[in-house]
């Protein structure tokens, strides 16, 4: 019985000697772990939902008008993590203030959104990645009055970065450029695309 106590007690020292250290290490958050437990005490797996805001600016095909502004919206997608490897499928939708005028002409993109693969490695808590897919969104073209609008498919590719900062919570910063194909305007009597790139951050949360 003393030889019971004696290894328990043991047990929680040790036990309680290793919790303050990665409270240590990582804060107060402990290390994040979803579904499969890693050597590194982390995982990348499973479904996830979040929140972005970030700046677009681009260019408008056969104009010289370059509308930009502030982008925000919601992200979601599910991750497989086979090792250090993380593969996944994201979508979102986004509200834009992207427009400029010139002259008697006005561009605007008053939304858009992505469906994207992503693969990427992680270093712990930290990941890296690349994505590309499909872009859909709409353009918009006024002058005097009239006003048009085109909803087009397209392609987006770009990079970011992940941060597991707590548990189910992660931090993102991101690139992407993307391509909405032309489609004829009646009002510019020619074929208007919208090419920008954006700068985005982002939280998701981690179910």
């Amino acid at each position: 019985m003393k030889r019971f106590v004696s290894g328990a007690v043991a047990l929680i020292a040790a036990g309680w000697t290793a919790s303050t250290q990665a409270a240590e290490l990582y804060g107060s958050g402990a290390p994040y772990t979803v579904q499969q437990p890693l050597l590194n005490g982390y995982s990348w797996a499973g479904p996830y939902l979040g929140v972005n805001l970030g700046y677009a600016w681009g260019s408008v095909d056969h104009s010289r008008i370059e509308p930009s502004g502030v982008v925000g919206g919601v992200q979601a997608g599910y991750n497989w993590q086979p090792g250090p490897w993380v593969l996944g499928v994201e979508a979102d939708i986004q509200a834009t203030g992207a427009e400029e005028t010139f002259a008697p002409w006005k561009f605007s993109n008053p939304w858009f959104g992505t469906v994207r693969g992503r693969a990427g490695y992680a270093f712990s808590n930290i990941l890296v990645y690349g994505t590309g897919g499909l872009a859909f969104g709409e353009l918009r073209g006024e002058t005097f009055g009239l006003s048009e609008s085109h909803t087009n498919a397209g392609w987006t590719a770009g990079v970011g970065a992940e941060f597991l900062f707590a548990p189910n919570w992660s931090a993102k910063v991101e690139f992407l450029f993307i391509d909405l194909a032309s489609s004829n305007f009646t009002i510019t009597r020619a074929p208007n695309a919208y090419q920008f790139g954006l700068l985005r951050a982002g939280v998701n949360y981690r179910f």
